[in-house]
């Protein structure tokens, strides 16, 4: 299953790019939903959705996140986890 995107952006971010620091520390925070699966690409929605909407996606939570802050993220935890191995 897809995450859903939402192209708006956050109040955190700017227009095109969202803060490196913000993407840093939702990179980490990823980490914390590997023990329940090691999806990259699903832990680091889930820490954007936490951030975004201020809770865990509940089953059938369809709320969007804003795509280039995911992407991001997504792109930062792969080079952290580049980096480690």
């Amino acid at each position: 299953m897809c995450p859903v995107l939402l192209r708006q952006s956050a109040p955190s971010m700017t227009a095109d790019s969202p803060d490196p620091a913000l993407v840093s520390r939702l990179a980490q925070e990823s980490r914390q939903f590997d023990g329940t699966a090691t999806d990259q690409e699903r832990n680091c929605w889930m820490a954007v959705h936490r951030h975004v909407h201020g809770m865990l996606p509940s089953e059938y939570d369809i709320r969007e996140v804003p795509e280039p802050l995911y992407l991001a993220v997504l792109a930062r935890r792969r080079e952290l986890d580049g980096a480690g191995a």
